[in-house]
């Protein structure tokens, strides 16, 4: 497969943190914080075990490396991990940040494959190419044959590999609703997005929660794009392959959000709210739909019924839109680890073995049940999590893990019995046959990262401008048509059309 990583300006990095001195971006400063570090390796074969510094995504509370749960992944794996955790919401932030001071921990995790400081920093070298350790994948069969199918290719230049990807199932996210109030006014499961909608008009306006029911809470999101056909690709007379934000279907998309915002069905200030608010909205029995993991459904359901008795989500079918449904596949993986040049040479390749072990159906399982017995029980042939399992099993800790791929992970979940798991997967069973992927989730043009930072503010604000009504949508139609003229744009299209070449004919595999 070809490759994205092409070198690129960061002027728009720049400008976000000027007040920072940046330091030890060069090879050569990469080099010396190596020398640094000599004394702290502890390699296979020491009584000790290996210390891995790692930086991840915080999920919930800062969880204990000494609970049960922790404990045994670092017996299994003999390991002693020196954790970093970092809010979701300012991981992007700190991200770069680090980035720039050049004083990177070990290992770090970035979700998006594409992300230009990232890029940077690879061109810079600031981290190590893992295809001289990996090789033939001889040494490591979990990382080859474990993983989601094809994701091996998003970290990939050429010959080289920057990145050991983490698998995720395909079948995610999903548009959430409250069972019980469609129940309530029989309303029936809607099937379109103009259905939907006439179910949130009712829903809102007899207000079941009794303080002011909102339909959704949020705008843009990757069901509507697919389902309104942004992902579809689509080119210009130059045979550009069109941005999805740029694409005329992207603009329906905002006009039919805007029809939302018009009739009272969208939070008023959505814009600024984060994942954490929106989804305090959903479970404290405010709003009516929310779209996420599939698998939410079962912990917010209760969550939702300690506020309302009654209340049930349900994940509802794929909609069906004007230029597709509302099922959105994954790229089949939460983005990946990358390993700090500062480590030794021959730290990489137990850090790799590392991740050779948590790929591992054992350690897979683990990932997800924890310890029989501690985190959970066998029943009917189904491992469902107790107390403690609930406390200790979640988002944050499956962060150090490079996990095997299974199918219905984001489906399923631990904490409820076998016939309400396959219950759910009957739910949901739509998005496997009507399923599709953007594109643009793995796709790279060296002209977009140099250019479109000069632009991504304003559109943003536009965006939010036409839900609103502040612009016209006839206004906004001609600032997006404006920007697809523009030269180096198209010249980033064209570059987009390059990059999909390999992936046309991609068959997308789901088990």
């Amino acid at each position: 497969m070809t490759s994205f990583f092409r070198k690129f300006s960061l002027c728009g990095f720049i400008g976000l943190i000027s007040c920072i001195v940046l330091i030890g971006c060069s090879n050569e400063g990469a080099g010396n914080n190596s020398d640094n570090h000599e004394e702290d390796v502890n390699m296979e074969g020491d009584d000790g075990p290996l210390k891995i510094e790692m930086m991840a995504g915080l999920f919930s509370e800062v969880p204990d490396m000494d609970n049960e749960f922790f404990t045994e992944l670092q017996e299994r794996t003999n390991t002693e991990l020196e954790m970093i955790w970092v809010p979701d919401a300012e991981y992007d932030t700190r991200f770069d940040l680090v980035l720039a001071s050049g004083d990177i921990p070990e290992v770090i995790w970035q979700i998006d494959f594409t992300k230009p400081t990232l890029l940077q920093s690879i061109d810079q070298g600031a981290f190590w190419d893992l295809a001289p350790f990996l090789g033939d994948f001889s040494e490591f069969p979990n990382l080859k044959n474990n993983v989601s199918p094809g994701i091996w290719d998003y970290v990939s230049q050429g010959d080289h590999i920057w990145g050991i990807p983490r698998s995720r199932a395909l079948i995610e996210p999903g548009i959430k609703m409250r069972k019980d109030w469609l129940e309530n006014y029989d309303i029936t499961v809607p099937t379109t997005l103009e259905e939907y909608k006439e179910a949130l008009s009712i829903i809102v306006e007899n207000d079941p929660s009794g303080q002011g029911t909102i339909g959704v809470a949020e705008g843009v999101t990757s069901p509507l794009m697919i389902a309104f056909g942004a992902a579809t690709p689509t080119y210009n007379d130059e045979g550009g392959m069109i941005k999805d934000i740029l694409t005329p279907q992207y603009t329906d998309m905002v006009e039919w959000l805007n029809g939302l915002y018009e009739d009272g069905l969208m939070a008023e200030e959505f814009s600024g709210l984060n994942g954490f608010q929106k989804q305090d909205m959903l479970r404290s029995g405010r709003l009516a739909s929310y779209t996420y993991s599939i698998y939410r459904d079962f912990p917010w359901t209760e969550d939702i019924k300690k506020v309302q008795p009654e209340g049930e989500l349900m994940t509802i079918p794929p909609l069906e839109g004007p230029g597709g449904y509302t099922a959105q596949l994954a790229v089949g993986s939460s983005g990946a680890f990358y390993i700090s040049k500062k480590v030794p040479e021959e730290k990489v390749m137990e850090i790799l073995k590392y991740f050779e072990k948590t790929a591992s159906e054992e350690l897979t399982e683990l990932a997800y049940y924890g310890i029989e017995g501690v985190h959970h029980e066998v029943k009917d042939g189904m491992k469902v999590l107790n107390d403690l399992g609930t406390e200790h099993i979640n988002t944050t800790a499956m962060q150090p893990f490079t996990p095997g791929y299974q199918k219905w992970a984001e489906v399923h979940y631990p904490g409820v019995s076998k016939e309400e798991n396959l219950a759910k997967q009957e739910e949901v069973a739509g998005y496997e046959e009507l399923g599709k992927q953007n594109p643009f989730d793995w796709l790279y043009s060296s002209t977009w990262v140099d250019e479109w930072p000069n632009y991504q503010s304003e559109f943003d604000s536009k965006v939010t401008q036409a839900i609103v009504g502040d612009i016209s949508m006839e206004e906004f139609r001609s600032y997006v048509e404006n920007l697809r003229n523009d030269e180096q744009i198209k010249e980033a299209f064209i570059e987009f059309a390059e990059s999909y070449e390999p992936f046309k004919d991609r068959e997308l595999v789901l088990e």
